[in-house]
């Protein structure tokens, strides 16, 4: 399980092309690496940081700007097991972000703190899932 730390362009164009309107969701499943992989000229490629240690600097320094376009965390959990699925599938982070709407997580994803924010979370990441989501009322029976 490796490789999906970043989007590549075709599914960041679909992100894009969806309404940029409307509230959305994103689902956040996370591997950390054992140990950061940070570029060599960077401050702390020397420092010996574990993947945990790099993505707590990466939520450090991107709270402010999730916070400052009006996103926040709306659920996080422990993983456990996964009972339906890739059994070769573990993550270390699960956590929901609201966002108010795709300008909003545009905004978050290209302001310069965030850009700086963004090397933690590249150097901790062995691989992860991004999904979009559209928040919607539970209905009764809570499938929709």
């Amino acid at each position: 399980m490796t490789g999906y730390i970043d989007p590549d362009r075709a599914q960041f164009d679909a992100f894009k092309a969806l309404d940029r309107d409307a509230p959305l969701n994103m689902l956040n499943l996370v591997a950390f690496r054992d140990k950061a992989d940070y570029p060599g000229d960077h401050d702390l490629a020397r420092d010996g940081l574990s993947g945990a240690e790099a993505y707590a600097l990466y939520g450090k320094h991107s709270a402010p700007v999730l916070a400052r376009v009006g996103g926040s965390i709306l659920w996080s959990g422990r993983f456990d097991v996964t009972l339906i699925g890739p059994q070769d599938e573990t993550w270390d982070a699960v956590f929901i972000a609201a966002y108010p709407s795709a300008h909003a997580f545009l905004a978050m994803v290209s302001d310069p703190e965030y850009q700086r924010a963004v090397i933690h979370r590249q150097a901790a990441v062995r691989t992860s899932r991004l999904i979009r989501t559209t928040p919607r009322a539970v209905t009764q029976g809570g499938f929709g």
